[in-house]
């Protein structure tokens, strides 16, 4: 039997009423990958943080090779070998490689810094785990997935053997992603123990050893992996089956956004080059890519956060200048931002103050300066209620919300005020089964009720599933559109690599 090297008993927490573990126990084996599986809110990362030191617990016991772990001390943890790697990278943009991973290593008042020994261990450790990365890089200018690197070695630099990943695919591409998971089995191999969060259910399948289920704050199931199936899990997850809506035939309407020959450069940079489309009400139009090609300038763009530099933009048949984040609003353009901690939401504002962040101005809302608290808690109630907002209510702080019940209050801020066009970034990127159901089929509403949707995503079968034409930006250009009727995968992901014909749908 594999040593046990943790264990979880009977922890317990609560926020206010909110109860988000309730008597959890589990146990984590020397070189074993366990995954933490559950919907959003379910209490899976709330555990995480507790065993981190981040939260204390209400009750209940951590012990780390059979010593008890000091509740809420970080430190301690990081003593006790455990490193945690969080779904938004807590590093600094503006530090090397090394002086990230160096940062909280050594004494504020240290005669002189270890860097030539960080500098070998940084790079042994590299080479053992196959964790390339440029010591001398500035943070900031690498890539997601090599910045997530970049967290796995500052735990292994401080000597973690237990490694906990929250959602670590979230923001991966797919060729990413399995990268990261044969770094995760290398791991174990070599006798370090991973618990990764997830709600995705063909890598939790594919990486791990044993699958542990939460629901509702509780401990619902314990499975191995190759003995359970992805519809069994689903459906432990949400307590019901799963099923994904379907897209239907649809008349779309006439052209209510297009584009022709639009360049963005920033910093003398160009991100958009000479792109074209024309999205119909009704429609749902699909733009795919890896991550990087354009997609951020793209949505910016349409927001209202970026100017173009050249090309003309008509909206709803005419031709508009530049338009500033508020005239989008006021012209009945909705956004989903794809990072919601930075641009959909203000963790340290309540769900109602975000709920009318984009619309305080409204007479509904604030008159002379002074806002009508109450008409904003209750416009905010229905956004709860409709959209299935878990984990508080009008009042609680944002921050508090879950990534996917963030991404469900966004979502509703903008659905509830039936948008006549919807730009969509990464809607369901972070989402549980039940809630990237529950998220694409209030988007197939808004399709069948007349909105025309702009669906920028790096999920094929997402694009695949919900959109009516597709096109693909690689290198900030424009693919001509294709029917999504007519097209797969494999077809898609060639567009993705450049390679498309002249002709468009």
């Amino acid at each position: 039997m594999t040593e046990t090297v943790l264990e979880i008993d009977r922890v317990s927490k609560s926020f206010g009423g909110n109860k988000a573990n309730d008597a959890i126990s589990l146990t984590l084996g020397r070189g074993e990958i366990v995954a933490l599986l559950g919907e959003n809110g379910a209490g899976k990362t709330t555990l995480m943080s507790i065993l981190f030191g981040h939260y204390v617990p209400d009750e209940g016991h951590i012990r780390v090779a059979g010593v008890d772990l000091p509740p809420g001390r970080p430190r301690a943890a990081i003593h006790a070998g455990i490193g945690m790697v969080h779904q938004h990278f807590s590093l600094a943009p503006n530090l090397t490689v090394l002086e990230n991973v160096m940062t909280g290593t050594e004494k504020l008042w240290s005669w002189r810094s270890q860097t030539g020994r960080a500098r070998a261990k940084l790079k042994a450790l590299a080479e053992r785990f196959g964790l390339v990365v440029d010591p001398d890089a500035r943070l900031g200018d690498l890539s997601v997935g090599e910045q997530q690197r970049v967290e796995i070695l500052k735990a292994l630099y401080n000597d973690a053997r237990i490694l906990i990943l929250d959602e670590p695919t979230a923001v991966l591409t797919n060729l990413e992603a399995e990268t990261l998971f044969a770094t995760l089995k290398e791991m174990a191999r070599q006798g370090l123990s991973l618990i990764f969060i997830s709600h995705k259910l063909d890598e939790v399948m594919a990486a791990a050893d044993r699958v542990v289920v939460l629901r509702g704050g509780k401990l619902v199931a314990e499975r191995r992996a190759g003995e359970t199936s992805k519809a069994e899990l689903a459906e432990l997850m949400v307590g019901h089956r799963v099923a994904r809506p379907v897209r239907e035939a649809h008349e779309r309407g006439a052209p209510v956004l297009e584009a022709a020959a639009v360049s963005v450069r920033v910093d003398g940079v160009d991100r958009l080059r000479e792109i074209s489309f024309r999205l119909h009400a009704g429609e749902i139009l699909g733009i795919i890519g890896v991550s990087g090609n354009g997609q951020a300038a793209l949505a910016g763009l349409l927001s209202g956060t970026l100017l173009r530099s050249s090309g003309d933009i008509l909206l709803y048949g005419e031709g508009v200048g530049d338009l500033s984040v508020a005239e989008t609003v006021a012209s009945g353009i909705g956004r989903i931002p794809e990072d919601r901690t930075r641009e959909g939401a203000i963790g340290e504002m309540a769900v109602w103050e975000n709920a009318v962040l984009e619309r305080i101005d409204e007479p509904r809302f604030s008159r002379r300066g002074l806002v009508n608290r109450s008409a904003a808690v209750a416009f905010a109630d229905a956004i709860v209620r409709s959209f299935d907002v878990r984990g508080g209510g009008p009042l609680t702080r944002t921050r508090l919300l879950s990534g996917g019940n963030m991404q469900k209050l966004i979502l509703g801020r903008n659905l509830a005020e039936h948008p006549r066009i919807l730009i969509a970034a990464q809607p369901a990127r972070g989402l549980d089964e039940g809630a990237v159901a529950a998220v694409h089929a209030r988007i197939l509403d808004a399709r069948k009720a007349g909105t025309a949707v702009l669906l920028i995503s790096e999920d094929l079968d997402e694009v695949i599933a919900l959109a009516d034409r597709i096109q693909a930006i690689v290198g900030g250009r424009l693919s001509p559109p294709v029917s999504a009727d007519e097209v797969d995968a494999r077809a898609l992901g060639l567009m993705m690599a450049g390679a498309w014909k002249k002709e468009a749908a």
